[in-house]
């Protein structure tokens, strides 16, 4: 928020003085500024427990969005929700290798059940494909059975070192989808689906642009296959990975017993997927649209699309009131999330700051003159276009405005992308890159060597994001790294 905005927001504030605050600006510490936003925006805040957040009411309105226009996609394609335990017995959690080995780590464990100490320790669910497995080898006989298409809404625990709001907590929301098939190319087709349904989902939805492409064997999902991700980039220049669907071959399948009777009659087992998104993607669409003033919330996913301040002068609540109210009931009956802020211990100086902070697509400002003049003020938050709009015009206006609002931050989007983007086949120049204060994406020929891999990562901090499925081809390439054919192209990033 600019110092003339807080000066202005602060009139008269009273009590919200403590609230609307100045916010570091992105190019003095952007790290600082997406703290800011978070906690002043009253999206989260800490907790006792380190590391674990407490999701405010606005930010689990964003997320209830998320939810809302997800799931209907996932039960559009076939998948219906269930629920599973949350504690995991630690010899269940011991029979996938590669699984147990990736997650040990994270894992954080229940020991005693009030005053006595448990038998077998249980495993709070870092996720949940070994409890699931178990469920799928019990209920699973014929192929007749077949796809078995479950997806569940649920929290997880991974006891992170480092945490921040929304992108890394040790405690965290999220939707996991567990799928059973009878063939290999069953299994591929559903993680690829589900794939572009991530992809679709969040370029529609959150208006940010994604790369999809396939993880490298030392980015995979402990224990599967092939995993596959969608990765954006933040306004600092690193990336975020976005969302994953996993190919988990029959390697789940073998560990668990998930076996059924095939077509001709011979014992088999099942080919099995899992995927998932979770609250992370609210910290990216901070980091994609926020601006030093704040949130910047694209018309699809914002809690409210527009808010509506009366101005008020003289006997306001008699004279601008009532015709607010009209105009949230007109809007409410055409699909519009709309909030009228009709308190009166606040300025409209205050109110217009703290909806700017918490990024709400369109203003709508109503006085007495404008009731006189038949018009209202629009004010964008993207742009912050202000139009003087007639009441007869009002609805169309807004409709065209939201829709403009969520393509323009896209589309705005894919341009810092676009310009953030690297081609090189010299490492020198990929570290001189690296090393710069905004990094961005960059894509490069590459050996697919996991020691190699290991080096970049350790001399450079920058992790193969994944193998773009739009990449240029590296057919008659030399990796940039060791000079050897490269096998495919790469894309690079330094990332959340």
């Amino acid at each position: 928020m600019s110092q003339s905005q807080q000066k202005d927001g602060n009139k008269g504030a009273g009590k919200g003085e403590a609230f609307v605050t100045a916010i570091t600006p992105q190019s003095e510490d952007f790290s600082r500024w997406y703290l800011d936003v978070v906690r002043r925006a009253e999206l989260a805040d800490y907790t006792m427990v380190k590391g674990c957040m407490v999701i405010r009411p606005y930010g689990y309105a964003i997320w209830e969005r998320i939810q809302h226009l997800l799931d209907a996609r996932l039960k559009a394609t076939g998948h219906v929700n269930a629920y599973f335990p949350l504690f995991i017995p630690e010899s269940l959690l011991m029979k996938e290798a590669d699984h147990v080995a990736g997650f040990a780590p994270e894992v954080a464990w229940v020991t005693h059940g009030g005053s006595e100490k448990l038998e077998e320790r249980l495993a709070i669910r870092p996720t949940s494909e070994v409890i699931i497995g178990t469920l799928y080898a019990k209920w699973l006989q014929s192929w007749r059975d077949l796809p078995i298409l479950i997806n569940q809404w649920a929290n997880v625990v991974r006891w992170e070192k480092v945490t921040r709001p929304f992108l890394r907590t040790t405690e965290f929301l999220w939707q996991e989808g567990h799928t059973a098939h009878e063939t290999e190319a069953e299994a591929e087709e559903e993680t690829l689906k589900i794939l572009q349904v991530y992809k679709e989902f969040v370029e529609t939805e959150l208006a940010m642009p994604v790369i999809e492409g396939r993880k490298s064997d030392s980015e995979k999902f402990a224990g599967a296959s092939k995993t596959y991700s969608i990765e954006a980039l933040m306004g600092d220049g690193r990336a975020l990975q976005a969302g994953t669907s996993h190919n988990l071959g029959q390697n789940f399948a073998k560990a668990f017993d998930i076996k059924f009777q095939g077509r001709d009659k011979v014992e088999q087992h099942a080919w099995t997927t899992s995927w998932g998104v979770s609250t992370r993607l609210i910290g990216g669409l901070i980091m994609v649209h926020g601006d030093d003033s704040g949130l910047v919330l694209p018309p699809n996913i914002a809690p409210y699309q527009v808010v509506i301040v009366p101005i008020p002068r003289g006997n306001w609540q008699e004279t601008v009131l009532p015709p607010a109210q009209a105009i949230r009931d007109q809007l409410t009956a055409q699909g519009v999330r709309v909030m009228l802020d009709a308190r009166d211990a606040y300025t409209p100086g205050w109110k217009f700051a703290e909806w700017e902070l918490r990024g709400v697509p369109i203003r709508l400002e109503i006085g007495p003159k404008d009731i006189e003049k038949g018009q209202v003020v629009l004010a964008r938050r993207d742009t912050r276009e202000k139009q003087f709009v007639p009441m007869a015009d009002l609805l169309p206006q807004v409709s065209q405005w939201l829709l403009d609002i969520q393509a323009g931050l896209l589309e705005k989007a894919r341009q810092l992308r676009e310009e953030r983007s690297h081609y090189t086949e010299s490492y020198e120049e990929f570290k001189a890159l690296m090393a710069g204060a905004r990094p961005g994406l960059i894509y490069a020929p590459w050996c697919d060597d996991a020691v190699v891999e290991a080096q970049v990562k350790t001399e450079t901090q920058a992790t193969i994001r994944n193998y773009p499925f739009t990449a240029p081809s590296a057919e008659g390439k030399a990796c940039f790294v060791t000079g050897r054919p490269a096998l495919v192209m790469a894309c690079f990033a330094k990332a959340y």
